[in-house]
């Protein structure tokens, strides 16, 4: 008896410490003496959105690009919009008590804090608390953030902003304001978002089914997102309803026809992968992030000004091109393919391999204790998705194995435009949706150039050696000798040669790889690397004498960087993307200028000019399609690129004031047209380049592209050029990165 009472005496003394421990702890967070935890926000700064401005990006000619901002910039709704079946899942589901607490459910501290105590997660908030932390997420500030700084004091802080929330709002105010802050996934925020991302409707407008889908994937939106994860998601639904009936919200009869019912999902597109130039879009967010930490500065709630040189009636020509001859090739690649897959030949595991690094399959691994071959057969099977088409985003029934197949079969492009004298970038398409295909061909994807990289490589001959594009070379076979290695000779495309004389102009014009190889033969490999860096490639290239019909990987911002050199008189300009940021009452807070330099004289630049108009002018041209087929006007030019086997399509085309490049390709390099009547660059790329510069040309207030070529004494090749003045020059400094090429996830 003695032992127990003393035994019970101790117990009593430990619980006691235990206790005034934590009163100790709550008392120092609430203090907060030298800032050793962090300050506690006031209500007011917590809920009051308009403390935080959007920061907002334009366009050159002032239309609004898109913004970037916070979670809390939210589109609110109105407690009386929302449906009682969504009040009743969100109580039932995540706070039964809701209503008897007063923002700190005590038995859920009592069963948190050992939890906390040991440094492990455990749920049993409150809905108030999950809205403290919602809103208190949201503040980045130091003066929140302490040198003692942990999950127990970040847990205390919440406790203490519920039962002030408690104090302050209405019960029905913290559900609207829990609704409005938290997290659907897929960047969407607030459940007026969430209604119109995942059904196409307003919140009002919810049904049972619906409104508890939303519900469940509020216990973490990644895991349960119905795009990636369907199956997780319906079950996660049908437990909502459970938790329902188990708090008598709903019926057991009612609960069980919902769940026969599909997910039901519509999603709909919104924020930053809608709009204009959403990959251009996605790259300035993260220069803005830099610019702004080195500048002390918020880019999600300080309401920057940012303009760019994009001009949005540009972009919108080049989106819509883009859209207008990739849906007609698709189709037309599809027919050539319909009875096997492209990469069957070349790669045949390709698919498997591909699927067993996808986030489906490590699930399913997961889930069969490691088995493989289970998990290959739960790819296989069917499960409601939406997936990229041409016809718009389609909801279907299909197997993640085939959802990765669907995704390697469609064909990607990128479309780079800039003005070759001021540096400023017009348009910049990354990809044909970035919603489904956020990988950037602009700037990340890196592909063989093929016969697009002769004009450096004519350049360079022309500037060291003294030729025109008058210097005639006979098309005739040619062996370059390879140091410890049988020489090289290549073949022209079509396995003949002519052996007739051609002038430099009727070479390029026609894409003749055996004049090429001589030309290549009096520079040499390491000369043309060299000079190919000067126009602005920064990608390595390998100096072998195939480097003269494109073998090197380079990106399409680089390769227009290169062409514009030509139009700019010799002068190499750096593209520049960004023209001023201002702070959100106007005033400048930096505006930007370019870098320029002579990399080639006057003469040899106008002198490329005259060949690449040959390949539109020239009997035999690759790009005479520009004429008679798309009618376009003025004077122009360009080059046509098509790479082994027809993996990579490449156009490259120049105006007086404009370059653009055009890529198309697969996704992977095994991807590619069976025959050349689709499977080459002036089929591929070029009539994207057509449709995008027929786009420019019939708005006139656009001032682009103007009609005629200057000469190096400054006159032109025939009369007045048409068209507005060139925009001064600005430019960005800093050089932008390469990425390699992506693996293909599932293609929903």
């Amino acid at each position: 008896m003695k032992d127990y009472n003393k035994l019970l005496s101790w117990l009593l003394k430990g619980s006691a410490a235990v206790f005034l421990g934590i009163i100790f702890l709550l008392v120092l967070v609430y203090l907060n003496p030298f800032n050793l935890f962090g300050a506690i926000p006031s209500i007011d700064v917590l809920e009051n959105p308009e403390s935080d401005q959007a920061s907002v990006v334009y366009s050159s000619d002032g239309k609004i690009l898109g913004k970037f901002y916070n979670e809390i910039n939210r589109n609110d709704v109105e407690y009386k919009e929302l449906p009682p079946v969504l009040i009743n899942a969100l109580i039932a589901t995540e706070d039964s008590r809701f209503y008897e607490h007063s923002g700190v459910d005590i038995k859920g501290v009592i069963a948190i804090v050992p939890s906390l105590l040991m440094g492990k997660k455990r749920g049993s908030s409150t809905l108030t608390q999950q809205l403290a932390k919602n809103l208190f997420s949201l503040r980045s500030a130091d003066e929140y953030t302490g040198v003692l700084d942990n999950a127990v004091v970040h847990k205390i802080k919440e406790w203490f902003i519920a039962i002030q929330l408690e104090k302050s709002y209405s019960k029905q105010e913290i559900l609207l304001m829990y609704l409005n802050t938290v997290e659907f996934g897929n960047r969407s925020f607030g459940i007026r978002s969430a209604a119109k991302k995942y059904f196409g409707k307003s919140v009002s407008e919810l049904n049972l089914q619906q409104a508890s889908l939303l519900i469940g994937m509020l216990k973490g939106p990644s895991l349960y997102n119905p795009r990636k994860r369907p199956e997780l998601t319906l079950n996660r639904r049908n437990t909502v309803l459970d938790q329902m009936v188990k708090y008598e919200y709903l019926s057991l009869a009612e609960a069980t026809i919902a769940k026969t019912k599909p997910l039901g999902v519509k999603f709909q597109d919104d924020g930053e992968t809608s709009g204009l130039a959403p990959h251009f879009r996605n790259y300035l967010k993260k220069i803005m992030f830099n610019w702004c930490k080195e500048h002390n500065m918020h880019l999600l709630e300080d309401g920057l000004k940012i303009y760019t040189t994009i001009d949005s009636r540009m972009q919108t020509a080049a989106e819509e091109g883009m859209r207008k001859h990739m849906a007609f090739l698709q189709k037309e690649f599809n027919k050539s393919w319909s009875k096997t897959d492209p990469w069957t030949a070349t790669e045949p595991d390709l698919l498997t391999r591909l699927a067993k690094s996808s986030i489906h399959f490590k699930e399913f691994k997961e889930e069969n204790n490691g088995n493989e071959a289970l998990a290959m057969l739960d790819m296989k099977k069917k499960v409601s998705m939406q997936v990229f088409t041409w016809h718009g985003a389609v909801d279907t029934m299909m197997s993640p194995l085939d959802s990765i197949r669907h995704s390697l079969k469609l064909l990607r492009t990128g479309l780079f435009s800039m003005d070759p004298k001021s540096g400023y970038v017009r348009a910049w398409v990354g990809n044909i949706d970035y919603a489904y295909f956020p990988f950037d061909h602009v700037l990340q994807g890196k592909r063989q150039a093929g016969s697009t990289f002769k004009p450096i490589l004519y350049a360079y001959a022309m500037e060291e050696k003294g030729l025109t594009p008058d210097s005639k070379f006979p098309d005739a076979p040619i062996s370059i000798p390879i140091p410890g290695g049988s020489p090289w000779t290549p073949n022209n495309s079509n396995g003949k040669f002519s052996n007739e004389e051609l002038t430099l102009r009727q070479a390029l014009a026609r894409s003749v790889n055996s004049i090429s190889a001589q030309l290549m033969n009096l520079v040499g490999p390491d000369s043309l690397v060299a000079f190919a860096k000067r126009m602005g490639i920064k990608s390595e290239l390998e100096p072998t004498p195939a480097l003269c019909l494109g073998t090197g990987d380079v990106t399409l911002f680089e390769m227009v960087n290169a062409y514009s050199v030509f139009v700019n008189e010799g002068i190499w300009t750096q593209p520049q993307f960004l023209l001023r940021i201002e702070d959100k009452h106007g005033n400048v807070l930096e505006e930007f200028n370019t870098n320029s330099r002579q990399v080639i004289n006057e003469e040899t630049a106008y002198n490329m000019i005259e060949l690449l108009k040959g390949s539109v002018e020239e009997a035999g041209g690759t790009s005479v399609d520009l004429r008679s087929k798309f009618n376009l006007q003025g004077e122009l030019g360009g080059k046509t690129g098509t790479t082994q086997n027809s993996a990579d399509g490449w156009f490259m085309g120049i105006t007086p004031n404009l370059v653009t490049g055009v890529w198309v390709g697969g996704e992977k390099r095994v991807i590619r047209f069976n025959t050349m009547t689709y499977g080459q660059g002036a089929r591929m790329a070029l009539p994207v380049w057509a449709y995008y510069m027929q786009g420019v040309q019939k708005d006139g207030s656009i001032g682009y592209p103007a009609y005629l070529f200057m000469k190096p004494d400054g006159k032109t090749t025939d009369a007045t050029p048409v068209g507005d003045h060139l925009l001064d020059e600005e430019l960005l400094p800093d050089e932008l990165p390469h990425n390699e090429d992506p693996e293909v996830e599932d293609g929903f």
